[in-house]
């Protein structure tokens, strides 16, 4: 492991390569990036890297993501099967009929969707900023919120807006259920609940704090309680045990029979695939110009609200 981590640091010098991960890859893939973050924090270093290629350890909008704020750059991904389930149930050409219904609504989308539906949409959010850009529209806009039908719905809750949600959902989040999580309060009193919004409604209810996986990794960070019941993808587990090594964290498991809550997709991201990518540089990320025009209206939207 040793020889092939030299060898991904010699390439990312010669070929002048940035490396950005999500919190849900492997650790070893965490621990080799050059900036590790969520969904928000992902587009906003992306925008200003000055770095000729970005490789994309994450799943594939992610990479279309870093595509389409740079689109001058070469992008990589290490697998090009690293798909996304909540981005897979919301093809553009479904969506674009769906929404001839409502032609009067501002479309939010949440940032895992392809590049096709960010095109279609007004607004990209993403769980750390959701409720702050629709608490900053109008009131009197209707919206209508694709792909998360729970994190849509966890919004609706708080901001008592006019919604429509799309029917789609992250097959991980959505497998977590209230049962367990009441089995594990009755085992670990003392343990607080972290949530992230894109839980079914009845996981949130339970939780004592409820955000993205930053705002899950500052508060287990910064909070007193020394145990954790998480309800969220594993990978966080290695982030958050780094910043709080004293502190013990207990995962929600969808299923008691598997490890449930490794998005297998974002698992496709190994130091074997990145080393691949980078000596071949490819699998690149290619997009049509004028559809990366389209859907970049969106997330710069995105990020002035943010």
């Amino acid at each position: 492991m040793l020889a092939m981590i030299q060898k991904i640091e010699q390439l990312k010098k010669e070929k002048k390569v940035v490396i950005l991960a999500h919190y849900y890859t492997l650790p070893e893939v965490q621990q080799i990036a050059d900036f590790v973050g969520d969904s928000l924090a992902l587009a906003r270093f992306a925008v200003n890297t000055d770095a000729d290629i970005i490789l994309f350890a994450g799943v594939h909008f992610m990479a279309e993501t870093a595509k389409i704020l740079n689109p001058t750059k070469k992008v990589l991904i290490p697998d090009m099967e690293a798909h996304c389930s909540l981005a897979d149930s919301c093809p553009a050409e479904d969506l674009e009929l769906f929404l001839k219904d409502y032609p009067d609504y501002t479309v939010l989308s949440y940032i895992n969707c392809s590049a096709q539906v960010k095109a279609l949409s007004d607004i990209i959010v993403t769980s750390s900023n959701a409720l702050k850009i629709v608490n900053a529209l109008p009131k009197e806009k209707k919206i209508v919120f694709t792909p998360d039908r729970n994190l849509g719905a966890y919004i609706n809750a708080q901001t008592g807006r006019e919604m429509v949600l799309w029917d789609g959902a992250c097959h991980v989040h959505d497998r977590l259920n209230a049962e367990q999580i009441i089995e594990m309060k009755e085992k670990y009193p003392y343990a607080k609940v972290l949530a992230h919004p894109e839980c079914r409604g009845t996981v949130l209810a339970l939780a004592d704090f409820i955000g993205s996986t930053t705002a899950m990794l500052n508060y287990s960070e910064k909070d007193e309680a020394e145990e954790y019941i998480v309800a969220t993808e594993t990978g966080i587990l290695f982030e958050m045990q780094k910043k709080s090594p004293h502190k013990k964290f207990y995962l929600v498991q969808g299923d008691k029979t598997c490890h449930c809550n490794d998005c297998e997709f974002m698992k496709l991201s190994t130091l074997s695939s990145i080393l691949s990518a980078l000596e071949n540089e490819k699998p690149e990320i290619l997009l049509d110009l004028e559809l990366m025009e389209k859907a970049k209206k969106s997330i710069l939207r995105m990020l002035e609200l943010s």
